[in-house]
C-alpha cells in the first residue's frame, strides 16, 4: 500500500512539471497615428517574453488570408494602407512553438481620406475629390457638396457640385455674394446625363468636371474630359464637341452635341475687370432649404461658413421654377444665374451692352425695359455665337425662354 500511495505522489509530480502556462490574448487594443495610407497599433499583454503575429485585411476579409507581420513589441505600424478604406486587424500573442493563444476579437480602423490637391494634374483622380471608384461621384470626407436654388442651364445635363477647402480654413461671409474662399479652395462642378430619367438605376454618362482653384489670391480654371470607359477624367484645356443622347421623364428620346468649353470659353463667362471669379457659390444663391435644413445654416454648424450665425443675415435668390414666386422674381432670378456673369459691370458684354442683370439691380437701372425687344429676340432661337446664352449651350431652354418671353411681355 505504501509503494501504490508513494507511486501516485511521483506521478501527480511529474504532471506538474508539465504543465504549461496560458498564452493570454492581448488587451486594450489602440489605433494612433492615422493618415491615409498607415496607422499604428498598441496592445497591452500579460505576457512579457511572448511575440505576436498581427494579421490585416480590408474589412471583411477571412481570417487566414491576410496579411500577416511577426513582431516582438506591443506596438506595429502598418503602411501601404489604401485611403479612406476600414480594415480589421487581429493579433496572435505566440508564448512558444506550440503555445499561442487565440486571435483577439475583430479590431477595425478607417484610413484618413488624402488632402485635395489644389493643382491642374493630368488626371481628376489625382485630385483626391472623390473617394472609391470615380464614377461613383462620392465626394471625398474633405469637401463637401453645394446646390443652388436656380441654377444654369446647360444642355439639360445634371451637375454635381464641389467645395473642398483647405484643411481648418472656412469660407467668410461678404455680404450676399461670394464669400471669401482661403487660398487652395478647390471648387467642382461635373456634368452628367441619366441614360433614361425614368430609372436612373440604368447608369448615367459623365462628361465633365469644371475645376476652380484660388492659388495666390487668384482663381484659375481647368476642365477634365471624362474617358468613354469612365474611369477618369484627363485635363483638357483646348475645348472640344461630342454627341450625347439621354430619354426624359416622358419617354422622350433626346440628343444634342455638347460642347465642353476651352480654358478661353471659361474667361468668357467668368472673367469680371480682368480677373476670374466663380459664378455659382454666392451667398444668396445658397440661402435655401434641401430636406428641410438651410443649407447656410448647415455649412454655418459645420463651420464652413464663418462671419455669421444665421442665414437671415442674407438674402435669397429665388427659385425661378417655383411658380409661388411671382414672375417678375422668377425672370430676373433666371436671368441672374443665366446671363448676369457677363451682364454686368465688370463682365465681358460690358462694352457692349448696357444690361445690368444682376437680380438686386433695381428694374429702373436693368436697361430690361430699354431692352426688351433685343432679349427677346436674342433668346428666341438658337444659332452659335448670335443667340443667348452666348457660350456653354447648342440648344434653346425652352421653359426658360418662355419663362422670360412672358416676364418682358409685361413689361411692354
Amino acid at each position: 500500500m505504501l509503494f501504490l500511495f508513494m507511486s501516485i505522489i511521483f506521478s501527480c509530480n511529474n504532471d506538474d512539471e508539465d504543465l504549461v502556462p496560458v498564452c493570454d490574448t492581448v488587451t486594450n487594443i489602440s489605433s494612433n497615428s492615422i493618415t491615409d495610407n498607415s496607422v499604428t497599433i498598441s496592445w497591452e499583454t500579460a505576457n512579457t517574453s511572448a511575440t505576436y503575429t498581427v494579421e490585416y485585411g480590408i474589412s471583411g476579409f477571412s481570417l487566414g488570408s491576410g496579411i500577416t507581420i511577426p513582431t516582438t513589441d506591443t506596438s506595429i505600424q502598418i503602411t501601404g494602407l489604401l485611403a479612406h478604406t476600414t480594415y480589421d486587424i487581429y493579433i496572435q500573442t505566440i508564448c512558444s512553438t506550440n503555445n499561442t493563444s487565440l486571435y483577439t476579437n475583430i479590431f477595425s480602423v478607417t484610413t484618413l481620406a488624402p488632402n485635395v490637391v489644389p493643382e491642374f494634374k493630368t488626371n481628376l483622380s489625382e485630385l483626391n475629390l472623390f473617394s472609391g471608384d470615380l464614377n461613383e461621384l462620392n465626394i471625398t470626407s474633405k469637401g463637401f457638396e453645394y446646390n443652388l436654388s436656380t441654377t444654369l442651364f446647360s444642355d439639360y445635363a445634371h451637375k454635381q457640385r464641389i467645395i473642398a477647402l483647405p484643411e481648418g480654413t472656412s469660407m467668410e461671409h461678404d455680404g450676399d455674394g461670394l464669400p471669401i474662399f482661403p487660398d487652395n479652395t478647390v471648387i467642382a462642378k461635373t456634368f452628367y446625363y441619366n441614360l433614361d430619367e425614368r430609372d436612373v438605376s440604368l447608369g448615367r454618362k459623365i462628361i465633365e468636371t469644371r475645376i476652380l482653384i484660388k492659388l495666390n489670391g487668384a482663381w484659375e480654371t481647368g476642365d477634365y474630359k471624362w474617358n468613354d470607359a469612365q474611369t477618369d477624367a484627363i485635363l483638357d484645356l483646348v475645348g472640344s464637341s461630342l454627341p450625347v443622347t439621354w430619354i426624359d421623364t416622358e419617354g422622350n428620346s433626346n440628343s444634342t452635341t455638347y460642347k465642353i468649353p476651352s480654358n478661353t470659353d471659361c474667361f468668357t463667362c467668368h472673367g469680371n475687370n480682368e480677373n476670374i471669379i466663380p459664378i455659382g457659390p454666392k451667398l444668396r444663391s445658397m440661402n435655401f432649404e434641401i430636406n428641410g435644413i438651410n443649407q447656410l445654416e448647415q455649412f454655418i454648424a459645420n463651420s464652413q461658413l464663418t462671419g455669421i450665425t444665421t442665414s437671415t443675415s442674407v438674402r435669397n435668390l429665388p427659385n425661378w421654377e417655383d411658380e409661388n414666386e411671382s414672375l417678375e422674381n422668377r425672370a430676373r432670378a433666371y436671368m441672374d444665374i443665366n446671363c448676369a456673369h457677363c451682364h454686368i459691370p465688370g463682365g465681358s458684354c460690358e462694352d457692349e451692352s448696357t444690361l445690368n442683370l444682376a437680380y438686386e439691380t433695381p428694374l429702373d437701372e436693368s436697361d430690361i425695359v430699354q431692352q426688351n425687344f433685343s432679349i427677346d429676340y436674342r433668346i428666341s432661337f438658337y444659332l452659335d455665337g448670335l443667340s443667348m446664352p452666348y457660350i456653354g449651350t447648342s440648344m434653346m431652354h425652352t421653359e426658360g425662354v418662355a419663362l422670360i418671353q412672358s416676364y418682358l411681355e409685361t413689361l411692354e
